[in-house]
């Protein structure tokens, strides 16, 4: 199995887009293509935030164990997770 270091840089782009995409699909001036396309795609960024959310979490965690020594270390999740 590959690791690789999770990227928190694109959480924040991902919620803007994620914000659109609902405004658009509440507003309901879109074909049911396009709002498919729309619901698909708010889908794919919504779980790919949560995932970023949960790997966060764990960064955190990692940061208040050890008894109160706080110490960082870098938290690695493998492909497919």
């Amino acid at each position: 199995m590959t690791k690789k270091k999770t990227d928190f840089s694109h959480f924040e782009q991902s919620i803007a887009e994620l914000e659109q995409i609902v405004q658009q699909l509440e507003q309901g001036d879109l074909s049911l293509d396009q709002a498919l396309h729309q619901f698909e795609r708010g889908i794919e960024l919504s779980r790919t935030s949560q995932q970023q959310l949960q790997a966060a979490q764990q960064k955190v965690q990692l940061l208040v164990q050890d008894a109160g020594q706080e110490r960082l270390e870098p938290f690695v999740t493998t492909e497919g997770e």
